[in-house]
């Protein structure tokens, strides 16, 4: 007689789950939607930055996810780009829902939930 151990292992198939991305940081999301803003606008980053009361240098650390700027430094990149710091905030929350939406469940995992 087999032990129990062995004689589950070929009953039961063990299929991993696949791994999620980490979720991107708000930085990054934010500054990816700014740098979004800044170009529908076909705008520099010294006409933006210079709007703002910045520095170019400072603008292109955020646009990268570098920096994680203060909420009064986005208020006023927000009023530079002409959008309101709720859209703005809106806008990145969406980016950031897109980025982790759940993906369907691979095969055997759907066929697991069936049964």
């Amino acid at each position: 007689m087999r032990p129990y151990s062995d004689s589950m292992a070929e009953v039961a198939r063990v299929y991993p789950l696949k791994r999620q991305q980490p979720e991107p940081l708000w930085r990054e999301v934010l500054g990816g939607r700014l740098r979004a803003l800044r170009a529908r606008r076909g705008e520099t980053l010294s006409e933006t930055a210079e709007r703002a009361g910045i520095s170019p240098q400072y603008l292109s650390e955020v646009e990268r996810g570098r920096k994680e700027p203060s909420s009064e430094m986005i208020a006023a990149l927000a009023g530079a780009l002409d959008t309101s710091l709720a859209d703005l905030a809106t806008q990145v929350t969406e980016d950031l829902r897109g980025a982790t939406a759940p993906s369907a469940p691979s095969a055997p995992v759907a066929l697991a939930m069936a049964a």
